[in-house]
């Protein structure tokens, strides 16, 4: 029994015994002058801006105008680090936190970008901005590169750009167009290039469709789970249109979702697949539940059912993250949220779920020896 097992009920953090893992949900916040500083003013003046009202934050791409409610308060809980790269790598040895998937925070609203033109320039200043002044200058915190989508042949030619020059992924919004869903065969040529150049595919809930759906009684429970929904259709598409079987070396990533779905998705594909089986194109050369298991991967920050699903179903492409610094996330009580999880976890699952997944999807430094202390139990 370890230490952190024997500490009475509640005891601060600062006497647990630390666990270090890696975060498979994080974001990178760009700066204010991201695009103004990089792209030419008839460019710059399209790229993506907010700006606060008093009862509004008003977002700005492309011509289009969209208003959020205001969260002063979020903002007031931000972690030190949230805009400063030497701080935040403080609150990454301060929380336990060795290696950060870090998507976009502003650059999401990217993909409301209809001008191609447009679309190609802010895609690549963003990805220079986080080669230079992000990932130059550590290799704990790395980005997915973002990627054009207005024509799928500027988005694989971009994400051949992103891996010649160290990138490890790419980001995707979970929703799109009706006409440009994930599983049209438009995206042949983006599936290609990733296969191609080993280039995993990150997908972050909430991100390229309205955020609000309902307001009625439960509204901020029921828009919060809407965000997930789009996740699990993701999946669904890859799976049925028949792109993951064709590239069986792809891997999908679907962040901050939870993780508990996913075999369960594989179960009712499968099925789908069995009793109308008649009806199936294209088919394929594996279960869709096969293929989910070898190729799809999910993040959580605190769903419980995501570390058990893998002692009860034997799914076990689940890693964690931190979301740091978003409101949701586990910032401030990082190490309560791992000890609630994973004290009475078998050590093989701790392991795989904070650090395994996620070295088999990124290459990371060598987190030293006495960072793995917590697993010698």
């Amino acid at each position: 029994m370890t230490q952190a097992q024997e500490r009475p009920a509640g005891a601060p953090e600062a006497e647990l015994t630390k666990i270090w893992a890696h975060s498979g949900d994080s974001h990178a916040m760009e700066p204010d002058d991201l695009w103004t500083s990089r792209l030419p003013k008839n460019l710059a003046d399209r790229a993506p801006r907010t700006e606060r009202g008093e009862k509004y934050e008003l977002i700005f791409v492309d011509g289009k105008q969209k208003s959020r409610q205001l969260n002063d308060f979020m903002d007031a809980m931000r972690p030190p680090g949230f805009k400063d790269l030497k701080i935040r790598l403080q609150d990454l040895d301060q929380e336990g936190v060795w290696s950060q998937l870090a998507f976009p925070s502003t650059g999401f609203w990217m993909c409301d970008i209809e001008d191609p033109v447009l679309s190609q320039a802010c895609t690549r200043a963003w990805n220079e901005w986080a080669i230079d002044d992000l990932m130059a200058q550590q290799d704990r915190i790395f980005t997915p590169a973002c990627v054009p989508l207005v024509d799928p042949k500027d988005a694989a030619a971009e994400l051949e750009w992103a891996a010649g020059r160290g990138f490890q992924s790419i980001f995707l919004p979970c929703t799109m167009p009706k006409d440009m869903d994930w599983g049209l065969d438009i995206w042949e040529p983006l599936w290609a290039a990733a296969a191609e150049c080993n280039m995993r595919l990150a997908f972050h809930i909430g991100t390229g469709g309205e955020t609000v759906v309902y307001r009625g009684p439960g509204g901020a429970v029921v828009n919060y789970m809407e965000t997930t929904y789009p996740g699990m259709r993701v999946v669904t598409h890859l799976v049925a249109s028949g792109a993951l079987d064709r590239y069986p070396e792809l891997k999908v990533l679907i962040a901050e979702g939870g993780a508990g779905w996913v075999p369960a998705v594989g179960d009712r594909m499968d099925e789908a697949y069995r009793q109308h089986g008649m009806f199936v194109r294209p088919r394929l050369s594996r279960l869709p539940s096969e293929i989910v298991r070898s190729q799809v991967y999910a993040s959580f920050q605190h769903d419980v059912s995501a570390v058990q699903i893998i002692e009860d179903t034997g799914y076990n492409n689940v890693m964690w993250g931190d979301d740091y610094p978003h409101l949701e996330g586990t910032y401030g009580h990082t190490q309560q949220t791992l000890h609630d999880l994973f004290d009475h976890v078998d050590p093989r699952i701790q392991d795989r779920v904070l650090r395994g997944t996620f070295e088999e999807l990124f290459t990371v430094p060598t987190m030293a020896d006495d960072k793995r202390v917590n697993l010698n139990r």
